[in-house]
């Protein structure tokens, strides 16, 4: 179960990276040419080394980071026109993969505590 925990937050974090990357340059930017929204990648590479080494610290405050790009997923998918809302909702599924992934992952790889009471 950790297995799949660690690689479901792994593989979504890096597609998506990708995505902001690739949606904001190429597949459908806010201005011709590319935006510079695709710097809204840069704060997930914060996280990246940390969880590809399965830090448990680093999925419990990524799991908090990663909520913007849900939110973001959720209104730009509402509110954006063309491909932008097809590429919204991939990134909000994405970005809640992640979170469910790391939150049972913390929780899973959690040191056992003695219960008081």
């Amino acid at each position: 179960m950790h297995k799949t925990l660690y690689l479901g937050a792994c593989l979504s974090l890096l597609v998506l990276i990708f995505l902001c990357l690739s949606w904001e340059l190429w597949l459908a930017p806010l201005r011709p040419g590319g935006s510079w929204m695709a710097l809204k990648a840069l704060p997930l590479l914060l996280p990246l080394l940390g969880i590809l080494r399965g830090k448990r610290y680093t999925y419990q405050w990524a799991s908090m980071l990663i909520l913007a790009y849900f939110a973001e997923g959720v209104v730009r998918a509402a509110g954006d026109n063309g491909t932008a809302p097809a590429l919204a909702l991939v990134e909000a599924l994405l970005a809640l993969v992640f979170f469910v992934s790391a939150i049972f992952y913390a929780r899973l790889t959690r040191e056992s505590q003695p219960r008081s009471g």
